[in-house]
């Protein structure tokens, strides 16, 4: 931590940054009365990483990740659940409370999520802490879920924890009316690994919600709130704010809180449950934010205002406006971390800050993966992030024919994320991945029929055939006429994807 405080001047305190507020607040006047009651953060006076990891070159530790893999399987999948966190609290008893013996960064949100944790894993490597970081679901490993100092866990390590907590796992199972889920043994696997590393500090992603989620048997100094939105209805709620509930029970006592952007009935939500646990609030659009961004060979050149002060000519390697706002909210959570605007007012330092962004890498977020058309693959997998994704390729991109192609999980909001598409897509390639939650393709293609018309809709049910499909399409404008793919709805599709396009 020897360069935490930076040495630069002091930001004038009459800096235009309220200019921001009414570009990006929507204020309700009722949410004065309850932040009345809480108190709020206000300042007193290398290249991107390795890409993520494939199946082990090595036969003999394949195989035995492939039996670590086939044995998960056997449990509850990530999205049948019991909503309470009796099963993980037990393994982490018979563990020894592993999470007990480092601070963490708790995230949840609907949308950014993976993106932010991984900005703020940079931020934190780049000031010499020690990093763990959880975040699910994997693009195309599961190793990718547990990462120790901004890569993913080696397989051999990955195999190692397993065996490591298999038996207090079977003990746990033994006990309970449930054994545990898939999700649940996961993360007990990253709680033992950043114990046993050790980690300075884990950064760690909800699975889903927030009160019940398997993770949320930690105490996070800080908790972060990415854009709240509808996803998971049928769990979480149906509108923002019924979400928000869930999503507020990792604000633990007296921590801090990272506010994103918000709907109001959810931002009215978390601002309660603060006051409700003293925990102090940091709020995007006041107390931290996007100054200036613009559009960067690359990614993007941006001006960030920290709880500590500006921070200037930040580049960020990946695209879109909802990148930049994930990178304040990075920011300001590891800001928090450190006391900037509480124990000190003094901002980071500039350059390790401008070191870490530079890094950042977010696999399957506007990835470039082929050019000559060029190919471009995003897990948006529903409405609010399509739409962020249909505006950010926009701005990145000066396609003249944009072909999408698209397979999305059966539980999720297909029409709304063929909606959010439909006025940047020329053609829409309909597929499935070869997931067990995977929409079936010609279902799909009756909604995109509805959306589209039929003359804008292809089906090919293999992806490796949407893609070719797709690919050829783009390539009818020309060589130089600027076509484009891009392939999305789905992490999992995604993941495939770029297994398919020579990636990992």
């Amino acid at each position: 931590m020897s360069d935490i405080p930076g040495e630069n001047d002091q930001p004038d305190p009459l800096d235009p940054f309220d200019e921001i507020i009414d570009a990006e607040t929507t204020r309700d006047p009722d949410l004065a009365v309850i932040e009345a009651g809480s108190r709020t953060l206000r300042t007193q006076g290398g290249p991107p990483q390795a890409d993520v990891p494939g199946r082990p070159e090595d036969p003999e530790v394949d195989a035995a990740l492939r039996a670590v893999e086939t044995e998960l399987a056997t449990r509850w999948g990530e999205t049948k659940l019991e909503p309470s966190v009796t099963r993980i609290a037990a393994l982490m008893d018979v563990l020894g409370e592993p999470q007990r013996s480092y601070p963490s960064i708790h995230i949840t949100g609907t949308n950014g999520k993976t993106s932010t944790a991984r900005m703020i894993e940079a931020l934190l490597g780049a000031f010499e802490l020690r990093t763990g970081r959880y975040t699910s679901p994997h693009v195309q490993s599961i190793t990718e879920r547990i990462s120790l100092d901004g890569a993913a866990i080696p397989a051999e390590r990955f195999i190692e924890t397993y065996e490591d907590v298999k038996p207090y796992v079977e003990m746990v199972d033994a006990r309970q009316e449930y054994r545990l889920s898939f999700f649940e043994v996961l993360t007990g696997m990253a709680y033992a690994a950043f114990a046993d590393a050790p980690v300075d500090v884990a950064v760690v992603e909800v699975g889903m919600g927030g009160s019940w989620d398997a993770t949320n048997v930690i105490d996070g100094d800080v908790a972060v709130v990415t854009p709240i939105d509808l996803d998971h209805t049928d769990r979480l709620g149906e509108t923002p704010g019924e979400i928000a509930v869930e999503k507020s029970g990792i604000v633990k006592q007296d921590a801090t809180v990272i506010l994103a952007q918000q709907p109001v009935d959810a931002a009215q939500v978390m601002l309660k449950k603060a006051v409700d646990v003293n925990a102090t609030v940091a709020r995007e659009g006041l107390e931290f934010g996007v100054v200036a961004r613009e559009v960067a060979v690359g990614g993007q050149l941006m001006t960030l205002r920290g709880l500590g002060g500006e921070y200037t000519e930040v580049y960020l390697p990946l695209h879109g406006a909802h990148q930049a706002h994930n990178a304040a909210v990075a920011l300001a959570a590891v800001e928090a971390f450190f006391g900037v605007g509480a124990q000190r007012p003094e901002p980071l330092d500039v350059d390790t800050v401008r070191k870490a962004f530079a890094s950042v890498a977010s696999p399957g977020r506007m990835e470039v993966v082929r050019r000559s058309p060029t190919v471009v693959l995003d897990a948006a997998h529903n409405p609010a992030g399509a739409r962020v994704t249909a505006e950010a390729v926009g701005e990145a991109f000066q396609f003249s024919r944009l072909v999408g192609v698209v397979g999305v999980s059966g539980d999720k909001d297909a029409r709304g994320l063929l909606e959010a598409f439909e006025p940047v897509f020329a053609e829409i390639v309909v597929t499935q991945n070869t997931g067990p939650r995977a929409m079936d393709a010609d279902a799909l293609a009756a909604v995109a029929v509805e959306v589209f018309g039929e003359d804008r809709v292809q089906v090919e049910p293999r992806l490796p055939d949407a893609l070719e499909a797709a690919i050829t399409l783009a390539e009818e404008e020309g060589e130089f006429a600027g076509g484009g793919v891009l392939v999305t709805g789905s992490v999992f599709t995604v993941g495939e994807a770029r297994l398919l396009l020579g990636k990992g």
